[in-house]
Order: structure tokens, then C-alpha cells, then sequence
């Protein structure tokens, strides 16, 4: 793991939780504990992070959702896979529309520092660019679901129509061979709208989505230009998306 990947994971893990001890840090990182005092001392000089008696505690201004918190969480390491992987294909410069995804956060903090313009509809992800040097970012708005921070409605799906980029990527919540799938109406909708808008559609999606369907549907298979994944995604499962036209990019694939 980068110093900067585990300086970002360091700082989620104490956001989510608020307060955490430096023994605990240092076994979800799997680190030394001077490691992880080395990296506090960056995160105190940025002002989010403050170390005290017994640990460190969250001091940045990430608004807490207890609903992405969990999301978030649930197969995180194929989730970071699949974020590294993803950051890979992302250019110097590019023009990115990145929605709320637990998977696109994930990716978002490897972005962190590179040369981009950030166009996103989540507060979490906007959260991370905020004070950016390097990054130029446009937030959409809207109507802000309070369990995801995510900006959904007619108000943002307007405002995307007045914007164009080179990459949209975008999480969902199901991969069948009808399509793609996500929990929410609304954000169904504003995600159509982040494709429309740009030159090229690439999805995240964790192999334990394959094969289940889930409230409204995003489009077809052969809508999207991409697709990163991580090694769990079967045989039957490659060839339908390549029959599909659809570039394959499996994390972890030596």
C-alpha cells in the first residue's frame, strides 16, 4: 500500500468511527505503530486528524452518513482493488464525473493531488476535494439524500446537461445480463444524465454484484464503454461483457 493510499484509509477509518487507538490502526493497516504515528503527523498538520490520550480522533469537516459508512465498508478490500485499478485509467488532466459509490469514494481518495476537474454529485467525494490545489471542482446540485449525501432530482440532472467530460464512473448495485442496476429512482436518473455528459462510461463493480438486479435500471450492458472488477468475476461472466463490447479490467490480475 502507497503512503498516500494509507494515509487516506487512516484517516476513513478514524472519520467512520470518530476515535480510534494506535494498536487498532496499526492492525487494520497492517502497519508498524510508528508508521501510523508517522502518518498522524501529517493528518494533525492538515487539521484532520488530532492526536490524544489513548489514540486520535476525527477533526476534518466530512459530513457523517451512517448509511455510507456502512455500504462503504461491506467488501472493502475488493472495493480498494478495484479503486487501484480504476485510478489507473484516469489521466492527468481528464475531465471525470464520479457519483456516490462506495467504490467511486474509494477511488476519490486515490485521486486526492492529481491534476483533474472533479465534477460529482456526493457531498463525501466533494468532501475530499474541497481543498484541493491541484483539482478544480464543480459539485451538482440538488435534492441531498440524507443517508448517502448524494444530490439527486430534476435540479441535478438540468444542471449536468450544461456539463461535458471525458470519463463518467460510476458504482451500482447490480450487473445482470439485462443491464445494470441501482437501489434508487432518482439516482438512476441523474446517473443517465452523468453519461450522457461524457466521452466514455466506465463502471465499478466488486464481483458480488454479478448476477443480481436491484430496484430501477441504469441501461444496457452495451451502453457502457468499460468495466473494472475484481477477481472474482467468473468466466461466464467475462465473455458476456466482452460480447457486450464492453473493455474488462480485473484488479489483482498478474
Amino acid at each position: 500500500m502507497l503512503a498516500n493510499e494509507r494515509r487516506n484509509r487512516l484517516l476513513e477509518l478514524v472519520r467512520r468511527q470518530g476515535f480510534a487507538s494506535l494498536p487498532q490502526l496499526a492492525a487494520e493497516l497492517g502497519v508498524s505503530e510508528s508508521t501510523v504515528r508517522r502518518d498522524l503527523d501529517q493528518l494533525e498538520e492538515s487539521g484532520a486528524a488530532q492526536r490524544i490520550h489513548g489514540g486520535v480522533c476525527y477533526t476534518g469537516p466530512s459530513p457523517k452518513l451512517t448509511h455510507f459508512d456502512q455500504i462503504q465498508s461491506r467488501n472493502w478490500e475488493k472495493k480498494r482493488q478495484i479503486a487501484q485499478r480504476a485510478a489507473e485509467l484516469i489521466e492527468e488532466g481528464d475531465t471525470i464525473l464520479l457519483d456516490g459509490g462506495s467504490t467511486t469514494y474509494e477511488l476519490a481518495q486515490l485521486l486526492v493531488g492529481r491534476t483533474l476537474q472533479v465534477v460529482t454529485n456526493s457531498l463525501p467525494v466533494a468532501n475530499l476535494f474541497v481543498s484541493s490545489d491541484s483539482a478544480d471542482l464543480i459539485f451538482v446540485g440538488g435534492y441531498v439524500h440524507s443517508k448517502s449525501g448524494v444530490s439527486l432530482g430534476p435540479y441535478a440532472t438540468d444542471m449536468l446537461r450544461h456539463l461535458t467530460g471525458r470519463r463518467a464512473v460510476l458504482s451500482v448495485g447490480g450487473v445482470q445480463e439485462q443491464g445494470l442496476f441501482n437501489s434508487n429512482l432518482l439516482l438512476v436518473e441523474t446517473e443517465r444524465a452523468m453519461m450522457q455528459a461524457a466521452d466514455e462510461v466506465i463502471i465499478l463493480a466488486d464481483s458480488t454484484k454479478f448476477g443480481h438486479s436491484s430496484l430501477a435500471r441504469l441501461c444496457d450492458l452495451e451502453q457502457i464503454d468499460a468495466m473494472v472488477v475484481d477477481t472474482g468475476i467468473d468466466a461466464v461472466w467475462k465473455q458476456r461483457l466482452r460480447d457486450a463490447n464492453v473493455r474488462l479490467y480485473v484488479a489483482g490480475d498478474v
